[in-house]
């Protein structure tokens, strides 16, 4: 299928020296492209770029297939739609503004109309299209700022971390509907977040952004699972990232050597080849006492607990295994073993949840 919009080879050089160089980019129909990275990586510049607001130094911007220039950014800009952080509403009701951008592309009065019914409906606000939107909460303005841009049936919606700026109950309720219409509509669209939470809702292709440049593209369970190198590793959660060797490797099933123990993995590598070995925290269970259940987890070692700490609803523990093991619990789990810094427990985890990065 032929992308909806295209990179190639693109360099913006921001006046504070910061440098964005992208080799290749795509979004195609009815897919929700998620750029996730720290702040300060280069999405909203890059966001910038995708809306013509934003001139990059070199590379190809191509819009179905065609190349964008400066001269035709405003038949571009009219199959578009952005939405902000801000969600910049006019100083009217909720309803003119949804209709607003309608009326600037001159469709017919009730066409105007139904659009405005319907995606004052889809998003929840259909009470509030008298009021003046400058009386909206932070999620009400979000929703209108959204119906707005929907309405406009956009060949690509834009959105630059549109949920940033609002309480958590407001904007895990935004994600779930926006999760829910996107699976309902075929829009396109290319959505900046640094929220691990949003990019796994939203994203059927996810983007991992560092330092102004996309270090990996794929779907988001892929991305999670199996990042490219130490520096995604890091950013999407793999804590448990440590040196190791391997020992030997036949038919996908490998041994590698982490510090002073052997411990198994999935894969096919050669003999003595560095490695990065990585865990994700959530696939580590903790154990006490010495008889360990059965359990189809082929890897176990055992330490001290070094840390405990708060990780929402969960109990983020470190144990000391001659390298640190990182696990997420419930907290009534912390509490019936009785966890605290210092106690000697076991940690397992399945070969098939490790993922081994080769290291030069």
């Amino acid at each position: 299928m032929k992308p909806v919009l295209e990179i190639r080879s693109l360099v913006v050089n921001r006046y504070d020296g910061f440098s964005l160089t992208i080799d290749h980019l795509a979004v195609t129909s009815g897919e929700a492209l998620v750029i996730i990275g720290p702040n300060g990586a280069g999405k909203s510049t890059f966001l910038l770029v995708l809306a013509q607001l934003l001139k990059p130094a070199d590379g190809q911007l191509l819009f179905h297939g065609r190349q964008l220039g400066w001269r035709n950014t405003l038949a571009y800009r009219r199959r578009i739609a952005l939405v902000l952080q801000d969600p910049l509403l006019l100083n009217t009701s909720v309803a003119d503004n949804v209709a607003a951008g309608l009326r600037f592309r001159r469709l017919a009065r009730n066409e105007v109309s139904d659009r405005v019914d319907h995606w004052l409906e889809k998003f929840g606000v259909s009470h509030l299209r008298k009021r003046n939107a400058r009386q909206l909460s932070g999620g009400e303005a979000q929703r209108v700022s959204l119906a707005r841009a929907f309405a406009l049936q956009p060949d690509v919606l834009l959105l630059d971390e549109p949920f940033s700026a609002l309480d958590a109950p407001s904007r895990s309720r935004l994600v779930s509907d926006l999760q829910s219409l996107l699976a309902e509509t075929t829009q396109t669209v290319v959505y900046i977040t640094h929220d691990m939470d949003e990019a796994m809702s939203l994203a059927d292709k996810l983007a991992v952004m560092l330092q102004g440049t996309i270090k990996q593209v794929g779907p988001p369970d892929q991305v999670f699972a199996a990042p490219v190198d130490h520096e995604v590793a890091s950013f999407v959660g793999m804590e448990t990232t440590v040196a190791g060797r391997i020992i030997r490797s036949e038919d996908s099933q490998t041994v590698v050597k982490v510090g002073s123990r052997n411990l198994e993995a999935v894969g096919n590598f050669k003999e003595d080849q560095q490695v990065l070995f990585c865990i994700r925290p959530e696939d580590v269970t903790l154990w006490t006492g010495e008889q360990l259940p059965q359990s189809s987890a082929r890897n176990q070692v055992s330490g001290k607990i070094s840390s405990l700490r708060p990780h929402g609803h969960l109990v983020h523990v470190t144990v000391d295994c001659g390298f640190p093991v990182g696990a997420l619990i419930t907290r009534a789990s912390a509490r019936e073993m009785e966890l605290g810094e210092g106690r000697q427990v076991s940690a397992t985890f399945k070969a098939s949840a490790v993922h081994l990065i080769p290291r030069e």
